[in-house]
Order: structure tokens, then C-alpha cells, then sequence
């Protein structure tokens, strides 16, 4: 199931650093109807809405027409992979993927022990 948009373009938005107004203005739509979007207030925006903020946002446009609900083309079910997510995280620098991947490999070391049950790990005071 594709995630719904409002979330979708509200966490893509943040991770990009990007506030409200200046995605709206550059998406060519009110701050007002951004909002909307975010909130899952609108059900089906439009595909030239979409292609815009796909645009602004530098997230493929087939994504957000398919966390929207609108068929895409050759595609008989969800993606394989998460392209949004590779879209979010293609202007990483190398330093930046190596701490992220740190980080996630101490997150998921955290959260498991080694018989599957979740461990409380203070990190490391430096």
C-alpha cells in the first residue's frame, strides 16, 4: 500500500529543509492549500499539482501520483523499491551516508538483542 500524501509530502518537505511558504510559492499553490495536502485534507489533488510539487520537492512525480491514488502506468502493484526515499537521500555527501548508516546500524543494535528482545542502550556519554 502506498503511504498516504499528506505525510508523504509534509516529511519530504522537512527533510529537505524547505518551509511551507516557500514550497507553495514555488509549487505555484497557496500556502493555505499546502497545507491541506499535508493535513490529508485533499484526497486526489490534481496531477499538475502533483507534477509541480514532484518538481520542488525533487521527488519522482509516479510516486506522489501513486500515494495519491491515481494509476500509473506499468505498475501492477507497489514499487520494489522505495524510490521516495532514494530521492530524499540522493544529495547526501559521503560523510553524511557513512553517519547516517552509523547511526542506524547503533539504532537497530539498540533495539534487538541478541535473543530478538528490545534493550534500553544509553548512548555513550563523549
Amino acid at each position: 500500500m502506498a503511504p498516504a500524501i499528506g505525510p508523504l509530502l509534509k516529511r519530504t518537505r522537512q527533510v529537505r529543509a524547505l518551509s511551507a511558504a516557500d514550497v507553495a510559492r514555488a509549487a505555484g499553490i497557496s500556502a493555505a492549500y499546502l497545507s491541506k495536502l499535508e493535513r490529508d485534507s485533499v484526497k486526489k489533488p490534481s496531477p499538475p499539482v502533483l507534477h509541480q510539487l514532484s518538481e520542488v520537492l525533487a521527488v519522482p512525480y509516479a510516486e506522489l501520483m501513486r500515494a495519491s491514488g491515481y494509476p500509473v502506468p506499468g505498475d501492477g502493484a507497489a514499487p520494489k523499491q522505495d524510490t521516495i526515499g532514494a530521492a530524499l537521500f540522493a544529495d547526501l555527501t559521503v560523510d553524511e551516508r557513512d553517519e547516517l548508516l552509523e547511526y542506524l546500524a547503533w539504532y537497530r543494535a539498540r533495539r534487538q538483542s541478541p535473543r530478538g528482545q528490545t534493550l534500553v542502550v544509553a548512548p555513550i556519554a563523549g
